[in-house]
């Protein structure tokens, strides 16, 4: 079999991965940093945040041997604003589930230090094999997705301050290729 199904999801965080949050705001152009001098062509008043993306994290991700999904509070907003800046197709979007009965469940859960996205994408993933890429990720996820999700799962955490580099991807690409060679994990 080819194609989609046979690669694991990367679920993907914006601020903090994309936008990183340290240092001098910076301007990327061709690839190379330079310094930010006031809003970029086109920007107006828009998040000044935005020009801390660099612009080649797209080709980046698209290289990978990923099915690339948005895990963003942005939502659709990513593939509206964050996608063309760097040159990512559109691509599904998680919906985070609305606040309703399971309020007493969620507030166990961050008791336990669980990140509120941790069951919507286990659920999301519905077994397959994820990555998932935050700047919030902890232990406690970890252990939760290891006893609840029967698929194989990566959760990366990243540096908000520098947000995605050389490493995390060479992280992320080695890790896919041990999904690809390894045995799916038993049913639970």
């Amino acid at each position: 079999m080819t194609g989609t199904a046979q690669r694991p999801l990367l679920f993907l965080d914006v601020d903090g991965p994309l936008i990183p949050f340290g240092g001098e705001p910076l301007r990327y152009q061709d690839g190379d940093p330079i310094r930010r001098t006031g809003p970029g062509p086109g920007e107006g008043g828009s998040n000044p945040l935005l020009a801390r993306i660099d612009p080649q994290h797209g080709p980046r991700l698209t290289a990978l041997p990923y099915e690339l999904v948005w895990a963003t509070t942005w939502m659709a907003d990513a593939n509206e604003i964050i996608a063309p800046r760097i040159g990512l197709p559109r691509l599904a979007v998680v919906i985070w589930p609305e606040p309703s009965d399971e309020d007493e469940q969620d507030e166990r859960d961050a008791r336990a230090g669980l990140h509120w996205k941790t069951r919507a994408l286990v659920a999301w993933a519905a077994g397959r094999p994820f990555a998932w890429v935050d700047d919030e990720i902890t232990d406690a996820d970890r252990a939760w997705v290891s006893a609840h999700h029967r698929g194989h799962a990566l959760l990366h955490r990243v540096d908000p301050r520098e947000g995605l580099t050389d490493a995390d991807f060479a992280a992320l690409d080695a890790w896919s290729r041990t999904t690809r060679t390894a045995a799916p994990p038993r049913p639970r």
